[in-house]
């Protein structure tokens, strides 16, 4: 009988549809592979912002982990919004206890709209124990800002801050190891017509992404979509860099197709390679 390799996404659900669980299972599904989920919270939100937000029960998020590492075990995990220290504790917890491999950590700290989606403590326990489980972060500019304790102004920036989170992971993770850091730069320090992210690696080998920057003001979900694509590439085998790589060229595509959702910042079709 045929089957399939899945990806398991930890994540927020998003109402309106574009980022967190629903983006993450549109973009698993759109690379022919099977997706499951652990809810960590629902959210009441569109393209104009977060209204409201309901954290889920540690137990449940808990009780979800096990249920799908015990009958469906993922070949990759990607987590997304993880909003309190106890959801986070919870989240390596399961992880260490199914010896999860191939994590993508998106640290998901303020959603596109601006509002804050991570409290403080949380960040602590990101840094501390999921981090060193993890084999790709995707943090973007502003959060890799936050992670590294540094203003970011140019590309050598860039650089000094993933030196700088790479050196906090070695020093304060709980075990495991220090993931490659990709800084999505699509907040053109260099120039607004490109795109390029920087690919830190685990062993300090710093390679650039480059691209062209995509005229869409509709990028609603551009972060959980790019990291459940690279957890994709890398469940199907791909080493870091061509797992990123891919990932930037299906987020190009979703861009450059040119949806046109809702009011605000609109989401990306994630099915655009499939039409």
């Amino acid at each position: 009988m045929p089957t399939k390799r899945s990806v398991l996404t930890i994540a927020g659900s998003d109402s309106s549809g574009g980022a967190g669980i629903q983006a993450d299972i549109k973009t698993i599904e759109a690379h022919g592979l099977f997706a499951t989920s652990v809810i960590t919270a629902v959210t009441a939100q569109n393209t104009e912002g977060v209204r409201s937000v309901q954290d889920i029960s540690i137990d449940v998020i808990a009780d979800q982990l096990d249920a799908v590492f015990e009958d469906i075990p993922p070949a990759a995990v990607k987590i997304g919004m993880v909003s309190s220290a106890d959801i986070a504790n919870t989240i390596a917890d399961g992880l260490e206890r199914h010896r999860a491999h191939h994590v993508v950590v998106d640290p998901v700290m303020v959603a596109t709209s601006g509002s804050a989606l991570m409290k403080t403590e949380a960040i602590r326990v990101l840094e501390e124990r999921l981090f060193p489980l993890a084999q790709v972060i995707t943090p973007n500019v502003p959060e890799a800002e936050a992670l590294a304790g540094l203003a970011i102004t140019d590309v050598e920036g860039m650089v000094a801050a993933a030196e700088a989170i790479a050196r906090k992971i070695r020093t304060q993770g709980a075990g495991g190891g220090v993931p490659a850091i990709l800084i999505k730069g699509g907040h053109a320090l260099e120039d607004e017509r490109t795109a390029n992210d920087l690919l830190f690696a685990a062993d300090g080998t710093a390679t650039w992404l480059r691209g062209d920057r995509i005229k869409n003001p509709n990028t609603h979900g551009t972060g959980c979509t790019l990291s459940s694509a690279i957890a994709c590439g890398l469940a199907e085998g791909m080493d870091v860099e061509r797992a990123c790589r891919k990932a930037k060229a299906f987020i190009e595509g979703a861009l450059a197709f040119g949806l046109d959702l809702g009011h605000g910042a609109g989401p990306l079709n994630h099915s655009w390679d499939l039409l």
